[in-house]
């Protein structure tokens, strides 16, 4: 499969009643996951917004960083990340990252289902 990069769909939203609104770029869809997955998207976070605090349940979302740097909620505990870390937040646990410095952050969100 293959999918040129200006046929990816992008969208702003308020992600789970988050701080402003999150710049998103689906890089495939559930079937381009073959059914393993319901989000691979390209996803920025501007100075002051904010990815709402979440759980996952019966499912895992794992957070690459590419750029930037963000506070990510991890169960509870405040961590900062940074590029080339990476988050993974599932069974029953709650995640969300806010990005309280003055660059955007960027990160490659992957949601795989059980």
């Amino acid at each position: 499969m293959f999918t040129p990069s200006d046929k990816c769909p992008r969208r702003d939203a308020c992600v789970r009643n988050g701080k402003g609104l999150i710049h998103m770029k689906d890089l495939t869809d559930q079937k381009g996951l073959y059914d393993h997955g319901r989000l691979f998207a390209h996803v920025t976070v501007d100075p002051g917004c904010s990815i709402g605090d979440h759980p996952h349940d019966h499912e895992t979302e794992f957070y690459y960083i590419i750029k930037g740097e963000g506070v990510f909620n991890d169960n509870g505990t405040e961590v900062v990340v940074r590029p080339g870390d990476i988050c993974a937040t599932g069974y029953g646990e709650v995640h969300g990252l806010e990005n309280r410095g003055t660059e955007p952050v960027e990160l490659i969100a992957l949601i795989v289902q059980e």
